[in-house]
């Protein structure tokens, strides 16, 4: 019998407990002492990001079995930011990626399985299910479900980010209701995730950067055969990985996030990479701080691809190109090539079987898209622990914008002062007490960003926010500023008028007001929080700051005590 910690002594309580419910559920006693193997599964029929994953979890399993394990699909919560961002101003949607994190522990460590296969899609349960391998270091790997096909409107290609983007057009009485309606009719042709270099395809290019996906995983199409190949050949590879005790925690170096962080970089990935990565960290108790390692690439790395909302290119362009596998053989010589991954191998070893042919979507660094940096932290006096700004292709690499502050509590109010024409041309828009802990949960501050982005200001007015951005979005917004205003952070300062200062070039975000008046300010005390009743009030309590993931921890201020 395999030393496997799910194999408990004969003749004690549990033993007898889990023979007696698995006698019951038909498994054969002779399967017993396999190992046991969770397939988590965020299958949903909610949302079209997860319609497919029973149909990819049967896959898994059956692999796993033929390889001589036990599966256990065990279902977790499954949000979809288009569908989960409705109630509460959308501050459900960070919250539920922790939710899943501690929903997978409690069905895996409850009943002390011995491995997991992740099923990830939408743009919370890929770093969720990151963050609980960190967290549990048990053989983990992630099966990636892949990018939805769109549809096509008049001739013309038509996806989710158009119809996110339609209301800022709508607005302007560029396009109708009518219009939308028949956009939203073809935008989405099948199951998988938003055919852009959203949050969720960045997050599962993050994974396999990151090693914890076979290679060749992402991006992937939805329901294409290599999906289904991965995903068997997963199932195969984590009996293996029981036996050879390979665990999260050989995987997830601080070598491995700067890997995955380039990787970003070359891509221009959504901004949220950044917490995500940080909150698989802290879980992990890794000794790294994901914005220092993005602004100590910050003019190393050029843009090699750039893929909707960056540029003209579509997901599947970087999957015919090579995917992820590509981008890291362009990125050799600033790479630690000795990282491990899922597969066992260095990424050495790995990059040198690859055979990615050079060409297609993905540039060299010595002809790049743009020189970059595609993601940038500023800092200043408005965002002392930093701030975000995705700039793809570099179209604002000097841009210097000063204008006065236009300063909104909710997504809402935004919303209706650009529909009734109150935001002007050279306006810099304050969306605020929106952050982890404001929010709670990071409420939206996307829609106002799409709208902006689809209306006849997009590019005049800028964003300056503590809100949820999504990785769609794109224009002059800096967003996850922190500390963020309900924790005290001067974006809880701003008055309307007040200049605000964005200094690309100099990597800087100030508000150009008196020490004296900040501090007179300051001395009102801050606003009086509004707690909240159940899940969120329970986030509320325990999130710690988008600068350390904002994960959850009993006192806020996760220790450093344990990072290895």
């Amino acid at each position: 019998m395999r030393k496997l910690r799910s194999n408990f002594a004969e003749g004690t309580t549990l033993w007898a407990l889990r023979r007696a419910q698995w006698i019951a559920l038909g498994i054969d006693e002779a399967d017993m002492a396999k190992p046991k193997i969770a397939v988590i599964n965020t299958s949903s029929e909610l949302s079209s990001c997860f319609s497919h994953l029973d149909r990819v979890a049967e896959a898994v399993s059956a692999a796993i079995r033929e390889a001589g394990g036990l599966p256990f699909v065990v279902k977790t919560t499954a949000p979809s930011d288009f569908i989960h961002c409705a109630g509460s101003s959308g501050s459900y949607i960070l919250p539920s990626r922790d939710l899943v994190v501690n929903d997978i522990e409690v069905s895996v460590e409850g009943p002390q399985l011995d491995a997991m296969v992740c099923l990830a899609s939408c743009d919370k349960t890929a770093p969720a299910q990151l963050m609980a391998a960190a967290r549990l270091d048990i053989p983990t790997l992630l099966v990636i479900g892949g990018y939805q096909a769109c549809g096509a409107l008049n001739g013309e290609t038509v996806d989710i980010e158009d119809v996110f983007e339609s209301v800022g057009k709508l607005s302007t009485g560029e396009l109708s209701v009518a219009e939308i309606e028949c956009m939203s009719r073809v935008a989405v042709a099948g199951p998988g995730v938003c055919a852009g270099m959203g949050t969720a395809n960045s997050m599962h290019i993050m994974s396999e950067a990151l090693g914890m996906t076979l290679p060749g995983s992402a991006p992937i199409a939805a329901e294409s055969e290599r999906m289904y190949e991965r995903a068997r050949a997963a199932g195969r590879r984590i009996v293996e990985m029981v036996d050879e005790d390979l665990r999260p925690s050989a995987i997830l170096t601080p070598e491995a996030f700067r890997n995955a962080a380039a990787v970003a970089m070359a891509l221009s990935t959504s901004i949220n990479v950044m917490r995500h990565l940080q909150a698989v960290a802290e879980e992990g108790r890794v000794a790294v701080d994901i914005y220092d390692v993005f602004a100590g690439l910050d003019g190393k790395v050029p843009v090699l691809c750039a893929i909707k909302p960056n540029g003209d290119g579509r997901i599947e362009n970087l999957d015919a190109a090579g995917g992820t596998l590509a981008v890291m053989s362009r990125l050799r010589g600033l790479l630690d090539e000795a990282c491990v991954g899922v597969d066992g191998q260095s990424l050495g070893a790995r990059l040198d079987v690859a055979g990615v042919v050079e060409g297609g979507a993905v540039a060299s660094v010595g002809r790049p898209v743009a020189e970059g940096p595609s993601l940038m932290v500023l800092k200043g006096n408005l965002a002392p622990e930093g701030a975000i700004m995705k700039l793809g292709t570099g179209a604002y690499q000097d841009l210097v914008f000063e204008g006065p502050a236009r300063v909104f509590e909710t997504q809402q109010a935004a919303l209706d002062a650009l529909e009734a024409g109150e935001i002007r041309e050279g306006d810099v828009v304050v969306l605020r007490g929106l952050g982890a802990l404001g929010g709670p949960g990071v409420a939206s501050a996307s829609w106002f960003a799409a709208a902006l982005a689809g209306s006849a200001l997009a590019g005049r007015v800028a964003l300056v926010t503590d809100g949820q951005l999504s990785g769609l979005n794109r224009g002059i917004v800096v967003g996850q500023i922190m500390p963020e205003a309900a924790m005290g952070g001067p974006l809880g300062l701003v008055a309307d008028g007040d200049p605000i200062r964005i200094d690309i070039a100099a990597r800087v975000v100030d508000l150009e007001v008196p020490e004296a008046e900040l501090a007179r300010r300051r001395s009102g005390g801050r606003p009086k929080l509004k707690m909240r009743d159940g899940w969120l009030g329970f986030y509320q309590q325990l999130v710690t700051p988008l600068s350390r993931g904002g994960i959850l921890r009993p006192g806020r201020e996760a220790s450093d005590e344990g990072k290895r």
